[in-house]
This record gives structure tokens, C-alpha cells and sequence, in this order.
């Protein structure tokens, strides 16, 4: 943010060498995950931390070192080799084909020692051959076991969730048991086990010498087959929507001491930065064994590494602040004006204006000439202890978080920051008595701060309801786990709604109780490369009457945005509402919603750039949705060209 600071994405930052080891097993990744050769791989995982990676044999395969020099790379770069993998199709009822497998296994064997590994997957077969007697497969499997034996090297074996036989956990280890071999073992992998809905609670009737391996991922809990949602849509863990807390519990407690590794096919993640990618994949693991053991106090840590800071509560809003360009931030000020803003602040340092209406306080930053009118920072009021601030800042940076080095002037607050993976710039701020902290870094406003014209109408506003934030097409679930894992908001799960150009994802995250709400959104792909943004970022603002609101707002000549007369009809048509109601909806461009629990009435603003509009709602009852019905119809209005 901008407070007495620089501004958004032109600060130094730091965060990325933040200490590392602070999961409870060895941390490892496969280079699978990643984007780019082998060798940059191999260097953006050293940089985020981790211990140990897998070596995907394809990318070994295209890799032109050959693998002592890879091993003596990963060494140098301080990691090392925890599995080399796949070995597919180890089993056949093909004798002759059985014979060329053991043949392939002596050669691979011997690969993974040069890469400075003792271990080798092995997956269950998927073949139209794969064994289906359970004798015959445990002797093909001891064959296996002494195979790699006489090179020293010991077999995972891992049962497939498509697997041709083998396709549940509990069934590989009854193999692995009955092969009754010391050099084979079993490979636990939270995707074959939950994407089959299978419980991870016989995890602990696995002896914990027989478990050679632990991989992790997560994924969207999507109607397809579970290989293409294998080979697409994995993510890092608290991307997704699968219970891995419950399954990294199940773990640790069964007795595994060896790594945790991810194993993450993503398509987005194969084209994305390998560095920042590296970063989610270690937050992500950081942040997962502070959820396991923060809610499994009785769960034994296999180590005692230090804990992430406890996140102290995020209670409320502080300010959202809007950068605009001096040049074009009149039609900023006349909106926030239009909505009973007024100017109470001028910054004692820099260009930025504090607009009041109430407790809904916009920050707006002119520092730079080249700013469309956009959602830069956000600012989070801590709640319950002294320091708050401080410690999510610590919290942030053991996480990886870019930290901002911001610029403090003499008796200015100090507000701690970090950045976004979208480079929206998060600044912590302490609850201070009677109002200091960072509003003290604000002196009264000038009249010429405010436009001058006929009095303005009060518009009855609450605070901030929530921040919209719009997001790159491969940032989504980046932006979904820095929320998660940073602030502490729990994620409510993804929804699609149909756009003008397409289908737009969204996913809501808020603070325990519902005080601090963010919604991400990510437009179609076809959209961004037209430079025609589906969604755009928004500030939505709470208010106890939104008709009184909207009334209000077009006294003071705000134009809301027009609804078309079909949406009203369809409403009269799905909830018998009062003929009286529905013209008073009418009237005012105001959309309507109700669930179980409650009712919403909102309507938004025209947009003052491609970047910012303004909503303003009323949630009647429980109501805890944002309207997604509604969704489509604003966005065909945003897009459609002024009258």
C-alpha cells in the first residue's frame, strides 16, 4: 500500500529466504510440478527451501547431464534425491514380458543410485495384462523386490486410483505384505486415496516399516474420471477441496518418519514461473502442518520444529485503498463523493486522501501518472491483542510471503505489508484506542479536498461488506492458498457463473465470522487475451437499506447500473414479490436474491475504469451468498456499451 510508503509493485521485497524445515518430516517436491528444464527445476526448489525432490524420469530423459553430474548438482544446490519415478507396468501375465520388465528394473535401479537414490516408484499396473490374482501379483512383486535388492535399492509401490487391479491403498498393502519382502514397500498418496472418496483411517493398521513413501496433493472436487482430474487439476495443498489435514494426521500418526512430497500435475502450473511455483508448493506444506497440528493438539510431531505464528484474529476493515493517476482521479473522487464520502485526511508524507462515509474508509493513493483506477491494498485491522500486527507480519514472512520494505517518515505509523501473489499490497494494522495508529498519519482535510456543489446526500453505509479482487488465469489458486494460509480466512468452495465472454470462477474466503470477506475471480482466458476483462475489482459496502442507499446515491447524480426490465419480470415470476417491491427494485436498478437463510438486495455502480466499480448491498436475515444468480446479468450490463 501506499501509506507513507512506495508504490504498489515498485518496493523492495523479501520473504522468499525465510527459514525453512518448519514441517514436521523432510519436505520434498517432484519435478513434475514444476515448469521449465531440469536444471532450473532443481534451482527454484533449492530457493524455496525445500530438503529433498523427486526426479521425474521423463524430465531426467530430457535433461542433457547425465545423472552423476545431476546428482552432484542437487547436492551443491543442498537438497537431495528422495525417489526416482515411475516404474510402470512391473507386473504382466505375459512371462515374456515379465522378463523384459525385470530387465528395464536392473537398468532403472541403477539410474536412481547414480542419482543419489535408494528408492523407486513403482505404480499399479493399468495395462489390458496387469495380474488379477492376488498370489501371482505378490510372487511378481517379490521378484521386483529382489531385483532391486541386488543393487541395493528398495521398491514404493503405489496403488493407482484408475489402477487395471490395484486401485486401492488397503489392497496394495495386503500385496506389499503377502510379496513379504524387506526391499519393497508402500507409497501412500493422498490423491489416489481421496479422489475415490476412500477413508484414510486404515492408514494406521499399515505397519509404519512397511510405508516407504508419502505423496501429497490436493485437487477440486469435480464431476469427471479421476485420470483426467489426475493429470490436469491436481494442486498444492489448500488449493483445493480435499480433507488433507485428516490424511497428513493419519500419517504422521500411523508412525512415517520419511518425507512428504508433492506430486502435482497441473497444466497452469507447467507453463507458470518454476520459482514462484516452488514458493506456493512450500507455503503450501507450511501451511498444512500448522492446520494438522494447530487443530490435533494430541497428534505426536515426528520433530519439534518451530510452529508458524498463531495468526491473531483479523477483525475488520482498516481502509481498501484505490490508486488512481492525478490526472484521472476525478472520476474516483466524484463517486466516492456520489456516495457520501467526504474527504477527513490528507496524508502528512504523500499524495493520498482518506474518504469517510462512517466506518467505510477508502484510501486514495495519487502517486504514480500511468494508474487506471484499481483496488491496490488492503488494509486489515487485528483484533483481541497487542502486536497482532507484528506477529501476522511473521506469519506472512514464514510463509513466504514478499515482504514490502516500506518507507516510514519521522512519528509516522509503522504498518507492516506484505504482497499478494496478484501484487495487491496487504498492510496489518494494530486496533489502537481513540483512534491512532495509522489514521494519526492523516491530517484533516483541506476544503478544497472535497468538490463543491449542491449539499450532498448522507447514503446510509455500513463499513465494508467485502473486496472483490479479479485475478490472472493462473494466479487463482495461487491467490486462494496466500489467503488461506496468510490471514487465516477459511474458503467457501469454488462457483462458475456464465459471462458475456464465457465462464467465470469465483471463490469466497472470510474471517471467522464473516467480518472480512474477499472474493476472488478469474475471467475466461478468450477475454484477457481481448484486453477485455470479464471481471473487475470491486469494493462492495454494507448498508442496512439498499433501496435508501440507491435513492440516495442517484440524488447525488451517481449512475447505477442499468438492469434490463426481463430480470425484473423473470424475479416476479421465480418469488411472487409484492408488485409494490418489485417497482421500487425497478425504479432504483436494484437486484434481488434470497436463499435459506435470508435475503440480498444490491446494486452497483457504472465503472469509473475497466478496473473499479462499486457495489453496495444489504444481506436481510442469514443471508451469507453474494448473489451469484445476479452475476451474469452484471456482467452483461458492464459490457454492454453506455446509452
Amino acid at each position: 500500500m501506499g501509506i507513507a510508503g512506495t508504490a504498489p509493485g515498485t518496493g523492495a521485497v523479501a520473504g522468499v529466504g525465510a527459514p525453512a524445515g518448519t514441517h514436521e518430516l523432510r519436505t520434498s517436491i517432484a519435478t513434475v510440478c514444476l515448469a521449465g528444464a531440469l536444471e532450473e527445476k532443481l534451482r527454484a526448489v533449492a530457493a524455496a527451501g525445500f530438503d529433498a525432490v523427486e526426479v521425474f524420469e521423463p524430465d531426467l530423459l530430457a535433461s542433457p547431464e547425465r545423472p552423476a553430474a545431476l546428482r552432484r548438482r542437487v547436492e551443491d544446490l543442498g537438497l537431495s534425491v528422495s525417489l526416482f519415478q515411475p516404474f510402470r507396468d512391473v507386473d504382466d501375465v505375459d512371462p515374456a514380458a515379465v522378463a523384459r520388465s525385470a530387465h528395464r528394473l536392473h537398468r532403472k535401479c541403477e539410474v536412481a543410485l547414480e542419482l543419489g537414490t535408494d528408492l523407486v516408484l513403482v505404480c499399479s499396473a493399468v495395462h489390458p495384462g496387469a495380474v488379477r490374482d492376488d498370489a501371482l501379483l505378490a510372487e511378481q512383486l517379490h521378484a521386483a523386490a529382489e531385483v532391486a535388492a541386488s543393487h541395493g535399492v528398495r521398491l514404493a509401490y503405489e496403488a493407482l486410483a484408475w489402477g487395471a487391479h490395484v486401485s486401492d491403498y488397503r489392497h496394495a498393502a495386503r500385496l506389499v505384505a503377502a510379496a513379504d519382502h524387506p526391499s519393497l514397500g508402500n507409497c501412500l498418496d493422498s490423491f489416489h486415496v481421496l479422489s475415490r472418496g476412500d477413508d484414510p483411517a486404515d492408514i494406521a493398521s499399515i505397519p509404519a516399516e512397511q510405508v516407504f513413501f508419502y505423496q501429497i496433493a490436493d485437487a477440486p472436487r469435480l464431476s469427471m474420471d479421476v485420470l483426467p482430474l489426475s493429470r490436469h487439476h491436481r494442486c498444492f495443498p489448500g488449493q483445493g477441496e480435499f480433507d488433507l489435514e485428516r490424511f497428513h494426521a493419519a500419517v504422521v500418526g500411523s508412525g512415517y518418519r520419511g518425507p512428504v512430497s508433492l506430486e502435482v500435475f497441473n497444466d497452469l502450473a507447467r507453463q507458470a514461473d518454476p520459482t514462484a511455483t516452488a514458493v506456493d508448493a512450500m507455503r503450501s506444506l507450511r501451511h498444512l502442518r500448522d492446520r494438522t497440528f494447530r487443530h490435533r493438539p494430541g497428534l505426536p510431531p515426528a520433530s519439534p520444529p518451530p510452529s508458524l505464528p498463531r495468526p491473531p484474529t483479523v477483525r475488520t476493515w482498516a481502509f481498501t485503498e484505490v490508486s488512481s493517476s492525478p490526472g484521472t482521479s476525478g472520476p474516483v473522487t466524484e463517486l466516492l463523493t456520489q456516495l457520501g464520502f467526504s474527504c477527513t485526511g490528507q496524508h502528512r508524507s504523500g499524495p493520498l486522501q482518506l474518504w469517510s462515509n462512517g466506518d467505510a474508509r477508502v484510501v486514495l493513493n495519487q502517486r504514480h501518472d500511468d494508474v487506471r483506477a484499481r483496488i491496490s491494498a488492503l488494509g486489515l485491522a487485528t483484533g483481541g491483542v497487542s502486536g497482532g500486527a507484528r506477529a501476522l507480519h511473521e506469519r506472512a514472512r514464514t510463509l513466504l510471503a514478499p515482504v514490502v520494505d516500506r518507507a516510514v517518515g519521522p512519528g509516522e505509523a509503522e504498518i507492516p505489508s506484505v504482497l499478494a501473489p496478484d501484487g495487491t499490497w496487504v498492510q496489518f494494522c494494530d486496533d489502537v484506542p481513540g483512534g491512532g495508529g495509522w489514521l494519526a498519519d492523516f491530517t484533516p482535510c483541506s476544503p478544497a479536498g472535497s468538490p463543491e456543489g449542491d449539499p450532498v446526500r448522507a447514503v446510509p453505509l455500513d463499513g465494508v461488506d467485502h473486496v472483490a479482487l479479479p485475478q490472472p488465469f493462473a494466479g487463482f489458486e495461487a491467490a486462494t492458498l496466500f489467503l488461506a494460509s496468510v490471514l487465516g480466512l477459511e474458503a467457501d468452495p469454488v462457483s462458475v457463473v456464465p459471462g458475456p465472454a464465457g465462464l467465470v470462477r469465483t471463490r469466497t474466503l472470510g474471517s471467522p465470522g464473516g467480518r472480512v470477506r474477499i472474493a476472488l475471480t478469474v475471467a475466461p482466458t478468450a477475454s484477457m487475451l481481448r484486453g477485455r476483462p470479464a471481471a473487475a475489482g470491486h469494493v462492495a459496502f454494507a448498508t442496512a437499506d439498499a433501496l435508501a442507499a440507491a435513492r440516495a446515491f442517484r440524488g447525488n447524480g451517481g449512475a447505477v447500473l442499468p438492469v434490463p426490465g426481463n430480470y425484473y419480470d423473470d424475479l416476479e415470476a421465480r418469488y411472487g414479490l409484492e408488485e409494490e417491491f418489485l417497482g421500487q427494485l425497478r425504479e432504483n436498478h436494484v437486484m434481488y436474491d434470497r436463499d435459506a437463510d435470508g435475503e440480498l438486495l444490491h446494486f452497483c455502480t457504472r465503472s469509473v475504469s475497466r478496473e473499479l466499480f462499486v457495489e453496495v448491498l444489504q444481506r436481510v436475515g442469514g443471508y451469507r451468498g453474494y448473489g451469484a444468480a445476479n452475476v451474469p446479468v452484471r456482467l452483461a450490463a458492464q459490457g454492454a456499451p453506455p446509452a
